[in-house]
């Protein structure tokens, strides 16, 4: 079963929840996704997890000759170039700004 669509389900504009401790994500920021909807990026060299209300998305690091930084699991890519995050479930496609640095 694939995981759980968050642009399908309009990334639920909840307060975004943490990964757990082990993890061991290095870098934690937040991003704006329209105007009530924020998303929380917690990545390392290798993963990352996409949080949006209570949805969690564990993804993987892609390597890629194009610019930004690639994440992917089965059904989500995220790509992150400078304060702009790029959500694709093709063929849908958003677009979020970098809000804050948590």
């Amino acid at each position: 079963m694939a995981a759980p669509p968050l642009l399908a389900l309009g990334l639920l504009p909840l307060l975004a929840m943490q990964s757990p401790w082990w993890e061991n994500y290095d870098i934690r920021e937040r991003f704006l996704c329209g105007d009530r909807v924020s998303v929380v990026l917690e990545r390392n060299a290798s993963q990352a997890s996409l949080i949006a209300g209570r949805t969690q998305s564990t993804l993987f690091r892609e390597e890629s000759d194009a610019p930004g930084l690639r994440y992917q699991n089965e059904s989500l890519r995220v790509i992150l170039r400078g304060d702009e995050l790029t959500l694709e479930q093709l063929p849908i496609r958003r677009i979020c700004v970098r809000s804050e640095q948590v």
